[in-house]
């Protein structure tokens, strides 16, 4: 990978679709113990014995004599997995806070039980994940050119040596197709995806996407706003690659956004604002970046970000740039927005 190439990633290895830029490692890369995590079994069915074969979304295809067993994935992935009762057996990727407790991305995971490749980006074990004599590795990709997120260019080359990988695209396109290709990603590898709670969770996305759309129809004049905070820049994201925006804007929602030209500098996916004009953007509702990378607005000091209209009427709510790729873990990113929006004031 060149040069370039890797400075480009390490932009969005940070932000993926508007997080914060040039944030320093605020997380300590760390491992655990060799236990599996503690999937529940109750949305699975007994592993088949015959071969599995499932075409990633770079058109690539892995076949194996059996489905996999020894599953290592990138956490957001293995919380997804999780919540259809399938177990992996190690994550890479944001896992455990500072103080050892669960991240945002790990979702119901017992942290505690998961064996942990790297925690933060750039950092991935190689030699604990030839321990664990890994089968598959299923991550997401953030890019059109099928890099493999939170698996570094270094070392790219030996990882995958060791086992096949499966790509998920979280790259332009809206929200549903996404969860779709997890939903089917999790039925190969033995979920029971009929199970009364993965079918219940589904029919609840759909009415969750419903309210929004119905509540982005009623209240067209409500202008929401992406941001996430860093200690100097604060950054408003564009809605065209990013899998969450995307869906919010095809279901109407009326996303105030820096023109492309100006996205154009980032690839199209934010523009860097100094907290003095923290105010480019007039907007009723701020959505702010989860993340553990990014500060949280309770902990933003700065004068000007108190003074925004959305920030004093209450109007600022958390945004899940990252989402775990199941419905029931989708469902509350939408039915949150909803909300915020039919009972917003309008303050821009």
């Amino acid at each position: 990978m060149s040069n370039a190439r890797a400075t480009r990633l390490s932009r969005r290895g940070i932000l993926a679709a508007g997080g914060a830029l040039g944030l320093g490692a605020v997380l300590a890369a760390c491992g655990d113990d060799d236990a599996k995590s503690g999937g529940s079994a109750d949305g699975t069915k007994a592993a088949e014995s015959g071969p599995w074969t499932f075409k990633d979304d770079r058109d690539e295809t892995v076949k194996l004599d059996k489905i996999p067993a020894n599953i290592v994935a990138f956490t957001g992935v293995a919380a997804a997995l999780f919540d259809y009762g399938i177990e992996v057996k190690g994550v890479f990727g944001p896992t455990k806070t500072e103080d050892g407790k669960a991240d945002v991305q790990a979702g119901d995971m017992d942290v505690s039980k998961l064996t942990v490749l790297g925690n933060v980006y750039g950092a991935f074990n190689v030699e604990k994940y030839a321990t664990l004599a890994p089968d598959v590795l299923l991550t997401t990709m953030f890019d059109d050119a099928g890099t493999l997120w939170y698996v570094p260019a270094e070392s790219k080359d030996k990882i995958a040596k060791l086992a096949p990988s499966v790509g998920i695209s979280v790259y332009d396109r809206q929200l549903p197709k996404p969860l779709e290709r997890m939903y089917a990603l999790a039925e190969s590898l033995g979920a029971d995806v009929k199970a009364a709670k993965t079918v219940e969770a589904k029919k609840n996305f759909e009415k969750a996407a419903e309210r929004l759309r119905a509540a982005a129809k009623a209240r067209p004049e409500i202008k929401v706003l992406a941001g996430s905070a860093s200690q100097d820049i604060f950054y408003v994201s564009g809605s065209n690659l990013s899998i969450d925006l995307e869906y919010f804007k095809a279901l109407g929602v009326n996303i105030v956004e820096p023109p492309a030209k100006v996205l154009k500098a980032s690839g199209g996916w934010f523009e860097n604002l100094s907290w003095e004009n923290v105010d480019k953007y007039p907007a009723d509702i701020i959505i702010m970046d989860d993340r553990t990378a990014t500060i949280q607005p309770a902990d933003i000091t700065e004068a000007t970000w108190k003074k925004l209209p959305a920030v004093k009427a209450g109007q600022v709510i958390g945004r899940t740039p990252e989402p775990i790729l199941s419905y029931a873990k989708c469902t509350p990113m939408l039915n949150n927005l909803a909300e915020a929006i039919e009972k917003a004031k309008k303050v821009a």
